[in-house]
């Protein structure tokens, strides 16, 4: 973990394997993205990988090992490791960029798509992986992959396993924009550090507001934004940008 000011960027650290996720470097991620979360001065959040990869999911050769002490063993993960670091990063109230280069498969396409925004090298490879081994969804990948692409698409991508592009995942509304090759972390870098710059509060508030809005009908939405806005127009934040604006000045925002 790297700090500089509001902005920390979280980097998965094992590029020998490019990446994968073994149960040092998962123990490892969970911890650290929970005390990014729990840190009221951390603003905003980039998740990368070194060595020009951003995570290749689950190590297997881990996982083999753990099958031979049975599959519940092995698939305890899920539930130690997956889903508290989804979780995490979802409802974590700052905002959080992934900056994708190389492979970005199974597990690791779970945490990307975690996260708020996402930046892809233009030399990424992007799949769900799970049923080549005979898997099935984890990591939030059966929430947020439908939502990201459709549930027709998201079929396609999970049964079929096939592969896909970045520019794919554009067109698709997976990203919004692609990175020349090494350069994704510049860039997710520069649009986290204008958020960690922005209005948290209000960012939080409106992480849980679209996290939320499938599950509400649009009474509950209406009900929901109107608490959610009396919250962040209580703000300081709020009331500083207001007299900005008037004043025809640019806002600083102190987070609260």
């Amino acid at each position: 973990m790297d700090r500089d000011g509001a902005l920390v960027v979280v980097t998965v650290n094992r590029p020998e394997r490019r990446n994968a996720l073994d149960a040092e470097v998962k123990v490892a991620l969970r911890d650290t993205l929970a005390e990014v979360a729990a840190d009221p001065g951390v603003r905003g959040v980039v998740l990368t990988g070194a060595g020009g990869h951003f995570c290749a999911g689950q190590d297997l050769k881990e996982h083999a090992g753990l099958l031979e002490q049975g599959s519940d063993v092995a698939l305890a993960t899920v539930a130690e490791h997956y889903n508290p670091m989804v979780t995490t990063i979802v409802t974590m109230p700052k905002p959080v960029v992934a900056a994708v280069e190389g492979s970005c498969v199974g597990a690791g396409l779970g945490l990307a798509l975690a996260c708020d925004l996402r930046v892809f090298g233009r030399d990424a490879t992007l799949a769900t992986a799970f049923s080549a081994i005979a898997l099935t969804c984890d990591s939030g990948l059966s929430y947020a992959l439908p939502r990201a692409v459709g549930e027709a698409r998201a079929r396609e991508l999970v049964l079929l396993g096939r592969s896909f592009r970045p520019e794919e995942a554009v067109g698709w509304g997976i990203a919004g924009g692609i990175a020349e090759p090494g350069e994704a972390l510049t860039e997710a870098t520069r649009i986290a550090t204008r958020l960690a710059a922005g209005p948290t509060s209000a960012y939080a508030e409106s992480k849980r507001l679209l996290a939320d809005t499938w599950t509400r009908d649009l009474a509950a939405t209406l009900g929901a934004e109107d608490e959610a806005q009396r919250r962040a127009g209580a703000t300081e934040d709020h009331a500083l940008a207001v007299k900005a604006f008037l004043a025809k000045e640019r806002p600083v925002f102190s987070g609260r």
